[in-house]
């Protein structure tokens, strides 16, 4: 049986966490360095708290041209990747259902969770296959399973794809020696979600605190009672790129403190 050293099992190793400066992303991006890979992480803006032991590349990924300049600047600086992040996510759209939404609101929304992760797959998967070895996560959302029409419509449909075209992909790329997973964490206490509750709070003219609770009664409720922790998710994905879990690909995992039923 092979022995791991949990420390520093990701010695030697090249990832990518997309959407990485802040929230979930930045959790992941700590707990990958942490464990001894070599960490690139990028966003459209630059983090707040800079970290010298991450390498940052500024890039819009909801476009073409941004894609392939993470692609590029990766390929050039380090020759491969081994394992990708697939953590951006976007949520900008206006509440107040579907008559609320423009064409614009779907296609950013869309370009953003869905689109970008299929270029930047496409962007690293030649050398993974030529070297028979990588990881892909694909970071999507319980959204995905249970859509909340009234504030989060596009982003839903767009993570639902994103589950589908998960495990599509590892269909065809896990006899070829990629592993490829999604992962759909619940409701995470991140900045942006308190700011996504300000907004319902405001338009529904009612308080944070009613509109927190608004949403776990959407949600079915949360038998843990709370929303999760960014390093909570970081420490699964964590586990997920390691050498322990060199036998799951093709699996979506749900981190939401029970709130999906299992049926």
């Amino acid at each position: 049986m092979e022995q791991f050293n949990f420390n520093n099992e990701l010695s030697g190793k090249i990832a990518l966490v997309t959407g990485g400066t802040k929230g979930a992303g930045k959790a992941i991006a700590e707990r990958l360095l942490q464990a001894g890979a070599t960490v690139i992480i990028s966003a459209r803006n630059a983090p707040e708290e800079e970290n010298s032991n991450l390498h940052f590349i500024a890039a819009d990924l909801s476009t073409a041209e941004g894609t392939q300049k993470v692609i590029s600047e990766i390929m050039s600086a380090y020759g491969r990747l081994d394992i990708l992040i697939n953590n951006l996510g976007s949520s900008t759209t206006p509440a107040g259902g579907f008559n609320a939404l423009s064409d614009e609101d779907w296609e950013s929304t869309l370009k953003a969770n869905l689109l970008a992760p299929v270029r930047l797959d496409r962007g690293f998967l030649p050398q993974m296959i030529e070297r028979k070895s990588g990881v892909i996560i694909h970071i999507a959302s319980i959204q995905g399973k249970l859509p909340l029409y009234d504030s989060t419509l596009p982003y839903a449909a767009s993570k639902a794809a994103l589950r589908n075209y998960s495990k599509s992909l590892s269909n065809e790329v896990t006899p070829k020696g990629i592993r490829v997973l999604a992962v759909s964490p619940g409701w995470i206490n991140t900045t942006a979600s308190k700011d996504w509750l300000g907004e319902i709070a405001r338009n529904a003219n009612s308080t944070v605190e009613e509109a927190q609770q608004g949403v776990i009664n959407a949600l079915g409720g949360i038998p843990f009672g709370r929303p999760s922790e960014p390093r909570e998710v970081a420490e699964f994905v964590g586990f997920l790129v390691s050498p322990r879990a060199n036998y799951l690909t093709g699996t979506e995992y749900i981190i939401d403190g029970g709130t999906v039923p299992t049926i």
